[in-house]
């Protein structure tokens, strides 16, 4: 037993949650979600188009996040309910239901899809569940275009919002986008702060382990699925009502599922905060250059390989190292400390 001649250091862990800056980022987030829904009585309607485009974004990869940031389900076949969630839309028209509710349902029928598919996508891992999800999708592309009612290969239009004058029109999708997108914010934080969140976690680093440990695989991963094909359908559906016109080639085209690798791992794959960085950064450069073409999808393919080499937690991951924040904790961290051992103190 020893006695220290004076005031010294040693260090100590304490696990935080929150922080003054978390609380700050969550009062912000509140009050620029109820800004925001001032928009369409600000500005003008290519203003408001343009920021239903880009919550689209935020919606998406929120959702591609989830499951491969999250839960280690890496798809490539998301395109199959953001299509589902369009061409839905217009099928519940044609029974002459109102087109907003119509989206609405159609978000609920791409989560029912995603339900039923489950049994069968969810038993793959890795490479096989990302091949799994194409397969599916490419499947439920080639259905919808064979439908003559549907419009076929040629696509459709969705008349029903022709009853709105184009700033009406415009108006009513942004709110119904922005709702979606608070409402699919709010329930995937709820969900990555409880303790799913964790289990969601172990189960993407090691999932035989994680199941040694108690946690229960297949809801969790059945719960996330369906949520992200509820969201995905969500976002076909406003994609539907933002530009009135779709086809089976583009809402089920792959490129979606580069533009949602693309947001992920440039945003921060794994944060929550990366996806809304992503988003905004993507809606930025398809803005400027998706004129392109085929170099667009080439540049953004080298920028996301780019990141996965030589940043692979992205710009939310560096902005963290540097500043030691997180706006929207939704786990635990390690803060280290120093505390004295005052003079006379039994080490």
């Amino acid at each position: 037993m020893t006695k220290a001649i004076g005031p010294e250091t040693s260090p100590k862990w304490i696990v935080l949650r929150s922080s003054p800056a978390s609380r700050i980022g969550s009062y912000a987030l509140i009050l620029t979600g109820l800004a925001l829904f001032g928009v369409p009585q600000c500005f003008g309607t290519n203003v408001v188009q343009q920021l239903t485009s880009l919550y689209i974004f935020l919606i998406l990869a929120m959702m591609w996040n989830a499951l491969a940031g999250y839960a280690g389900l890496v798809s490539i076949g998301q395109q199959a309910f953001i299509g589902f969630g369009a061409y839905g839309t217009i099928f519940f028209t044609q029974q002459d239901i109102h087109p907003y509710l119509a989206m609405i349902l159609a978000a609920v029928a791409s989560a029912a899809l995603a339900a039923i598919l489950s049994p069968l996508v969810l038993r793959l891992r890795g490479g096989q569940f990302a091949v799994g999800t194409w397969v599916v999708a490419e499947t439920i592309a080639l259905l919808v275009a064979m439908d003559q009612g549907l419009g076929g290969g040629t696509g459709i239009s969705l008349r029903g919002l022709n009853i709105y004058a184009h700033d009406v029109r415009a108006a009513l999708t942004y709110w119904l986008t922005l709702g979606f997108t608070f409402l699919l914010f709010l329930l995937l934080f709820w969900l990555l702060r409880h303790r799913t969140g964790a289990a969601l976690q172990a189960i993407r680093d090691d999932e035989e382990a994680a199941a040694s440990l108690g946690v229960r695989i297949w809801p969790l991963k059945f719960v996330l699925f369906v949520l992200a094909g509820f969201g995905c359908g969500a976002a076909g559906a406003l994609t539907l009502a933002n530009t009135l016109f779709i086809q089976p080639k583009s809402i089920f085209g792959v490129q979606w599922s580069a533009y949602l690798v693309f947001m992920v791992l440039v945003g921060g794959l794994g944060t929550f905060e990366g996806p809304i960085i992503g988003a905004i950064l993507f809606f930025v450069i398809q803005y400027e250059f998706a004129d392109l073409g085929a170099w667009y999808l080439i540049g953004l393919g080298l920028i996301a390989i780019a990141f996965a080499l030589f940043l692979p937690r992205g710009l939310w991951g560096l902005i963290n190292n540097r500043l030691h924040i997180r706006l929207l904790p939704v786990g635990y961290h390690l803060l280290r400390q120093a505390h004295k051992i005052e003079k006379g103190q039994v080490e």
